[in-house]
C-alpha cells in the first residue's frame, strides 16, 4: 500500500503528457485549420459566362421543389440548364415539376421508373443527370435546399479556369427553433470548417452534394463513381475525397453562395441520416481518415484527461491555465467562423456541443458499422 502514491503519481503525470499533447493537437487544428477559413479571402470573382448544368435528385420532394426550384431556376446568369431527376417519386413530384416546366425554359426533367427487380443508390439518379447534361461544368444541390441568393451560380462557376476542376461550397441548414437544430448546424458548421479549412491548406478530402461543383468531363474521365458506386452513400465526399488536389479545387463560401437545407425535425430522422453519411468514412484515402478521426479522439482523451486532473488536483494551476488558453482560442476562431458561415444562434452552446458531440458521433458510427443501413436507400 506505501507504493500506492507512487504509483498515483506515475499515472497522473502520463495523464498530464496526454493532456497537453491532445491540447496541442486541439491548437493546431483551430489555429490551422478551422481559422484558414474566416481568414481566407476569395480571389476576385472573374467575369464568367461558361454554360452550367445545375443537377438535382429527387425523390419524394414534391413540397420541396415547390418551395425551392423556383430559386435555383431564377438565378441571375445568362447560360444554364436545371435537369431534374425525378427518382422513383410516388408523391405528386411528376405533376409539380409538370406544372414548372411550362414557367421556366431552363427546367429540363428526367424520370427513373420504379421497377420492383431493381433497387438503387442516389448515385444512379446523380448519373441519369449527369448523362443528360449537355455543359462540361456541373453543379449539384438538393432538392430540399434553396441558394441564399441569385448569384450563387454565379459565384460557385467564378472560380472555374484551366487549372480548376473542383469547386467546393458551403451547404449549411434552414435556422428553426430547439436544440437538435441548433446541434445540428454546429455540427455542420463544425465539419464545414474542417473540410474548408483543409482544401485551403491544400488538403481537399470531401465535399458536400448540397453545394459542389465539378466538370463533367472529369467524371467521365474518372469511369464515374468506380469502386464505391454500391457505398449507400459518397456521391459527393468519396468522388471529392478521389480526385480532387491542391492544384485542382476551389473554395467558395461567401454568404451570397451559400445554400440552405430543411433540417432534420426528429432525432430518429437525424441518426439515420447521420449513419447513412457515415458509410463513407471508410473509403477515404488513409491520410485523410487519420486527419479526420484524430481530432474527436483527441478532444475525447483532452476533456477526460482534464477531468480526472482537475479532480486529484494535479498541477491544476497548470491545468486550468492549459484548459483557458484553448477554451478562448475555440471561443474566438468558432465565433469568426460562425460569422463567415453565416451561423446565428449558436453561441452559448459550443462548450456543451464540444464536448458530447464525439461521443455522439462515435456511437452513430459504431451502431452504423453494427447494422444494417440498407443498400442502396437513400430516401
Amino acid at each position: 500500500m506505501s507504493q500506492m502514491p507512487g504509483h498515483e503519481n506515475v499515472f497522473l503525470l502520463i495523464l498530464f503528457s496526454v493532456f497537453v499533447f491532445t491540447s496541442a493537437v486541439q491548437l493546431f487544428y483551430y489555429l490551422f485549420f478551422y481559422l484558414a477559413v474566416p481568414l481566407y479571402k476569395h480571389p476576385g470573382k472573374n467575369s464568367v459566362s461558361d454554360p452550367v448544368s445545375v443537377i438535382i435528385c429527387a425523390r419524394n420532394e414534391a413540397e420541396n421543389l415547390k418551395k425551392f426550384l423556383p430559386a435555383v431556376l431564377s438565378q441571375d446568369y445568362p447560360d444554364y440548364e436545371v435537369i431534374v431527376v425525378n427518382d422513383c417519386s410516388e408523391d405528386s413530384t411528376f405533376e409539380v415539376l409538370g406544372e414548372l416546366l411550362p414557367q421556366y425554359p431552363k427546367l429540363k426533367v428526367s424520370t427513373v421508373a420504379k421497377d420492383p427487380k431493381f433497387s438503387h443508390s442516389k448515385k444512379f439518379a446523380q448519373f441519369i443527370g449527369i448523362k443528360a447534361a449537355k455543359n462540361d461544368i456541373l453543379l449539384f444541390t438538393d432538392a430540399d435546399c434553396k441558394p441564399d441568393s441569385d448569384k450563387w451560380l454565379e459565384g460557385m462557376v467564378s472560380h472555374f479556369d484551366d487549372k480548376t476542376d473542383f469547386v467546393i461550397g458551403y451547404g449549411g441548414y434552414i435556422r428553426t427553433r430547439g436544440l437538435l437544430n441548433r446541434y445540428i448546424r454546429y455540427d455542420t458548421m463544425t465539419i464545414a470548417l474542417q473540410y474548408l479549412g483543409m482544401a485551403i491548406r491544400g488538403l481537399p478530402y470531401m465535399g458536400v452534394g448540397r453545394n459542389l461543383a465539378y466538370r463533367r468531363s472529369v467524371f467521365f474521365d474518372k469511369k464515374g463513381f468506380g469502386s464505391y458506386k454500391d457505398v449507400v452513400s459518397g456521391d459527393d465526399d468519396l468522388f471529392v475525397n478521389a480526385y480532387a488536389t491542391r492544384e485542382n479545387t476551389s473554395v467558395e463560401f461567401r454568404i451570397e453562395n451559400h445554400t440552405r437545407s430543411v433540417p432534420c425535425s426528429r432525432i430518429g430522422q437525424w441518426l439515420t441520416q447521420k449513419r447513412r453519411h457515415m458509410t463513407s468514412a471508410p473509403h477515404y484515402k488513409f491520410h485523410d481518415k487519420l486527419l479526420v478521426a484524430s481530432e474527436p479522439l483527441s478532444r475525447i482523451l483532452y476533456y477526460a484527461s482534464f477531468a480526472v486532473l482537475l479532480s486529484m488536483l494535479f498541477m491544476w494551476p497548470v491545468v486550468v491555465a492549459i484548459f483557458a488558453v484553448r477554451l478562448i482560442v475555440q471561443i474566438i476562431v468558432l465565433e469568426k467562423g460562425r460569422k463567415t458561415l453565416n451561423e446565428n444562434g449558436l453561441l452559448g452552446y459550443w462548450l456543451f456541443f464540444d464536448i458530447f458531440s464525439p461521443v455522439i458521433n462515435g456511437i452513430v458510427y459504431l451502431t452504423s458499422k453494427l447494422g444494417k443501413p440498407g443498400k442502396n436507400k437513400w430516401k
